[in-house]
């Protein structure tokens, strides 16, 4: 059973992808080369402050919008662990699947997180914050193999022997 601890970044309801990167940027290079712009529309300076590990807690309908594959790869480059929501807009959720970043779907835990506070992800358990245990539906084996080794192409690699 993994677990990890990281600290929280809190966002409202309705993150598209726009928020996430920006047109605008989608002409760069790389995703290295993207991330810095990362929430830049609602939130300019949270790339700058984002640490490897952090947790992104946000409200529902994360992830809505166009199905840009860059969007959850910027979120994954900025180094966010796991992004924690009420619900996720389902082409993102698959994106991100594919890219190798987990998500979680929580009803409760974004009206009682702060930002900057700490909480504990026990995967396909629950969360731990400030005492309280919110529990967490599991993913499917398939979906957690994707995501442990870094996403789709890297998992059947992985698979068909072409990788360690």
């Amino acid at each position: 059973m993994e677990q990890f601890e990281g600290k929280v970044w809190v966002m409202g309801d309705d993150i598209d992808t726009d928020i996430i990167i920006p047109t605008e940027y989608l002409a760069l290079k790389t995703i290295e080369d993207m991330k810095q712009y990362g929430f830049s529309p609602l939130r300019p300076d949270l790339a700058a402050q984002v640490r490897e590990g952090d947790i992104l807690v946000a409200g529902k309908n994360f992830g809505c919008g166009s199905s840009r594959e860059q969007a959850p790869e910027v979120v994954k480059a900025l180094g966010i662990r796991c992004v924690i929501a009420k619900s996720f807009a389902r082409i993102f959720f698959r994106n991100a699947i594919n890219n190798g970043l987990l998500l979680i779907e929580q009803p409760d835990l974004h009206d009682e997180a702060e930002e900057g506070d700490r909480i504990l992800v026990t995967v396909n358990q629950h969360i731990e914050y400030r005492g309280k245990h919110y529990p967490i539906t599991s993913l499917p084996e398939n979906l957690v193999e994707i995501i442990n080794a870094g996403g789709l192409v890297k998992a059947m690699r992985r698979r068909n022997g072409l990788e360690g």
